[in-house]
């Protein structure tokens, strides 16, 4: 582990695989910050949320790709690479900041909820390690990322001296091209995917389907994350793992949920016939 107390250890993890062109980058920035361990996955593993692998073994190996950097790649999900990381190569010692990306691929929005990249950082914040995703609007493997480098330096520092309120990370997404006007700390916009599957037919006449779609923005603000990156701003969301509706809870208090309607309703569900409980 770092040896330079001075320096602060920084866990690099992604979704697109541990020889992306986009973890490369993020790399060389981070370690003008500190000391990089990087574990990602061993190949892309794009999409998958905040799964985890429950019913097969990991494979968890380190390897040598970039001077300098101790890094290891894992059969698993970015979930996995951090519970991993924490695990086997920090061993419980929690490390100073936990960076995601760069994705080849937006992750504003509803986005999020599907991200690997932004579940690795959602993880990182679940275990209280300040978390950071970084996504850039390009899917080309050959994606210019070095527009990028110094927002992503300013913001990991940024958090790294002022800490993240708890419970919560950033989602920094970046739109393509090096015009870039500055920093906007936006909300998530209301929007999602119009999805549609398109059938196609294996050589056994058999159907297979192709997911498609449209991104459709309800969201008018010019406060959120859509509008900040079609203008041409890098977005800076704080996002939170709390789940919670909180504004909701008033109103289903307001239904009537008292102990005695519950067991009324109960007994009611449980009695035969003669009104003598099944129970």
């Amino acid at each position: 582990m770092n040896n330079d107390t001075k320096k602060p250890t920084i866990l690099v993890v992604n979704d697109d695989g541990i020889t992306a062109p986009g973890i490369k980058s993020l790399i060389e920035v981070m370690q003008e910050i500190g000391h990089v361990v990087v574990v990602a996955p061993d190949g892309p593993q794009s999409g998958m949320g905040h799964a985890i692998t429950i019913g097969k073994p990991l494979r968890f190996d380190k390897v040598d790709l970039y001077p300098g950097v101790e890094m290891y790649k894992c059969s698993g999900t970015p979930v996995d690479c951090v519970k991993l990381a924490v695990n086997k190569v920090f061993k419980g010692k929690k490390p100073d900041l936990c960076v995601s990306g760069i994705n080849h691929g937006l992750n504003n929005s509803i986005n999020v909820i599907y991200s690997g990249t932004m579940s690795a950082a959602v993880e990182g914040a679940i275990e209280k390690i300040p978390s950071i995703g970084f996504s850039l609007d390009d899917f080309a493997q050959e994606a210019d990322f070095s527009h990028c480098k110094q927002f992503i330096k300013t913001i990991a520092l940024k958090v790294l001296n002022n800490g993240l309120p708890e419970a919560t990370l950033l989602n920094v997404n970046f739109p393509k091209g090096a015009d870039l006007k500055g920093i906007k700390i936006c909300r998530q916009a209301n929007a999602k995917w119009a999805e549609d599957f398109e059938e196609r037919t294996d050589p056994y006449k058999r159907p297979y389907y192709w997911l498609t779609g449209v991104f459709e923005n309800y969201d008018k603000g010019e406060d959120t994350d859509v509008w900040a990156l079609d203008n041409g701003f890098v977005s800076v969301v704080p996002v939170q793992f709390d789940l919670t509706a909180h504004h909701a809870i008033p109103i289903l208090n307001g239904w009537g949920f008292t102990d005695t309607e519950v067991s009324k309703s109960t007994v009611n569900k449980t009695a035969g016939p003669d009104g003598k409980s099944l129970g």
